[in-house]
């Protein structure tokens, strides 16, 4: 399912949630939107979600436009939407498979093939021996798993996550986003992933599009945008990020001052000695001040803070020759450093 979004706006009071906002989500995609507390994340998902009408502009679904559908048929296109949020949303009167069973029950399925529909999620999320599980014994990720679940039951073609990580600690997050991207994969879905946490876009996202003040700041593959930042907002983003898997991927500062330059190698560049041939060929001198692997799912990206100093003519040349090799440079503004 392909959505298109043209020209959002959404204010409420005096405040402008969603300014002109257009993006193009593709089919069979996990898109995130990231943002910061105000961004308008939360705002524009329950535009794109239905549960809100935009003031002005256009959803489209397919062929279909959505935001202005009739109260038999808004119920009906939300049915085939599901959702998952930061809190879980369970029924804590209800057994797992009992809150699975509930969208089910809401839609009038037979009693007959809710059982077995109720079962196979279970299955699909890894909690095949928990149905009868109060929620109160669940975990976290447990919960979060049962929450996926539910979603799911109606056969959605769109499954937006609102946060659904945020409450999770890091290695929950990581089995959580695995499991949203095996799910994914197995049903096609369109999937639309709202989040604070650029590590999520990291980890489970191949496109983005960045909220800042209400409007899209930047936008684009998971890779460009990690190798060129444009935005204030993505930049900062990206030089708080965290881990991916252990300590040794993270973007580790020795120095808080200084860092004029940032040096982005992809792919196989992460592992060839580019700055020791730099250093043979130019009268310049390096002084790295940060440094780390960030490990997308399809690639790597290798970051490094550096001064790089000695003569103007000399030092453009190293940058040229830099460049020339495949290495992203640059040059830091004061403060993004």
């Amino acid at each position: 399912m392909q959505i298109r979004l043209e020209s959002l706006n959404r204010t409420y009071g005096t405040v402008h949630a969603v300014q002109n906002v257009s993006l193009n989500i593709p089919s069979n995609t996990i898109f995130g939107i990231i943002g910061k507390s105000g961004a308008g994340k939360s705002s524009l998902v329950r535009l794109i979600s239905l549960l809100e009408k935009p003031d002005s502009g256009e959803v489209w679904y397919d062929d279909e436009r959505v935001d202005g559908l009739e109260k038999d048929a808004l119920i009906q296109r939300r049915r085939r939407i599901g959702m998952i949020f930061q809190n879980f949303n369970l029924f804590s009167s209800r057994t797992a498979a009992k809150n699975i069973a509930y969208p089910l029950e809401i839609c009038g399925v037979p009693k007959a093939e809710i059982a077995p529909r109720v079962q196979e999620l279970l299955e699909l999320v890894g909690l095949a021996d928990r149905g009868d599980a109060p929620i109160s014994t669940l975990s976290g990720g447990q919960k979060q798993r049962i929450a996926i679940a539910r979603a799911l039951a109606t056969k959605p073609d769109i499954l937006f996550c609102d946060e659904a990580t945020s409450a999770l600690d890091p290695q929950t997050t990581r089995s959580i986003l695995e499991l949203i991207r095996d799910i994914q994969k197995k049903m096609n879905l369109t999937v639309v992933m709202i989040t604070h946490q650029m590590e999520v876009v990291r980890d489970a996202c191949s496109l983005v599009a960045v909220l800042d003040s209400g409007s899209v700041v930047e936008q684009g593959t998971v890779e460009e945008i990690f190798t060129h930042p444009k935005s204030a907002v993505t930049k900062d983003f990206l030089a708080h990020l965290s881990a991916p898997e252990s300590d040794d991927g993270e973007l580790v500062r020795w120095s808080e001052e200084g860092g004029e330059y940032a040096l982005r190698f992809v792919g196989s560049k992460t592992g060839e000695p580019v700055l020791s041939k730099l250093s043979r060929r130019f009268n310049v001198e390096f002084n790295i001040r940060a440094g780390g692997i960030q490990k997308l799912p399809e690639n790597e990206i290798g970051t490094l803070l550096t001064d790089i100093t000695g003569e103007k003519s000399e030092v453009d040349a190293a940058i040229k020759y830099l460049e020339s090799e495949g290495v992203i440079v640059e040059k830091l503004t004061k403060g993004e450093a």
